[in-house]
């Protein structure tokens, strides 16, 4: 189920707004995972995008909430830029930074805004196949495993294909976000359990489920490579 809040302004289109937050993640000595401020960004970013995405939004803002200090700001910023850079896009970016009061460990809040017209809601799939694609990671297991990350241009790509249903895996897990493809309520399948922990966080949306019809698996597999794992 996307996180994404859509708002219809007109009879024709509607707002989707997106997001994502991160905590103990910088550079702050206090920090859990010490990595960059443009490995924050860039990820933030890489969530509330593929959330956006995933309901058929096209993306048109991002707002950022900076709790890193003014000197984070640039690397965020570079961050963002990676994703959009991906994705062959780009955004205006604003927001704030809070430098009134210095805190111990960095934080962050990001926001995609973004449009869809009304006519483009979620696709049903009645009979269709459920694949994975990437491996959920979380903390340092994301800067270690980059190869088994999914990438955000690959879910573009995916996103825009027809008769297919793509949804990003987040923190509560593959089989949470299961049952909201499944039309059978089987479960997730024996063989995507076998090979992964269905139940861990996959922290920055490191993989995704796809719901496509048989006809098209071919396709899927070609783009995806060895991060495809089917039913």
């Amino acid at each position: 189920m996307s996180d994404s809040l859509v708002l219809p302004f007109s009879a024709s289109e509607s707002l989707i707004i997106s997001s994502d937050n991160s905590g103990g993640i910088g550079m702050k000595e206090k920090d859990v995972v010490q990595v960059p401020y443009e490995i924050v960004g860039y990820y933030s970013f890489r969530v509330a995008v593929m959330e956006c995405l995933s309901v058929g939004g096209i993306p048109l803002s991002i707002v950022m909430n900076n709790f890193c200090g003014a000197e984070a700001w640039e690397g965020l910023t570079s961050g963002i830029k990676q994703g959009l850079d991906e994705l062959g896009i780009t955004l205006p970016v604003t927001g704030s930074t809070e430098t009134n009061m210095p805190l111990l460990q960095s934080a962050l809040g990001l926001i995609v805004i973004g449009k869809r017209r009304n006519e483009r809601v979620n696709k049903q799939i009645l009979q269709c196949k459920i694949g994975l694609i990437g491996r959920p990671l979380v903390g340092e297991e994301v800067m270690k495993q980059q190869a088994s990350i999914a990438p955000l241009s690959l879910y573009k790509s995916l996103c825009e294909m027809e008769e297919v249903q793509v949804l990003p895996v987040g923190s509560k897990g593959i089989a949470y976000e299961w049952k909201y493809l499944d039309r059978s309520g089987g479960g997730v399948s024996e063989h995507i359990s076998s090979k992964v922990d269905i139940a861990k966080s996959s922290g920055p949306s490191t993989c995704f489920l796809i719901a496509y019809p048989e006809h098209l698996e071919d396709e899927i597999k070609l783009q995806s490579g060895s991060l495809f794992i089917g039913e």
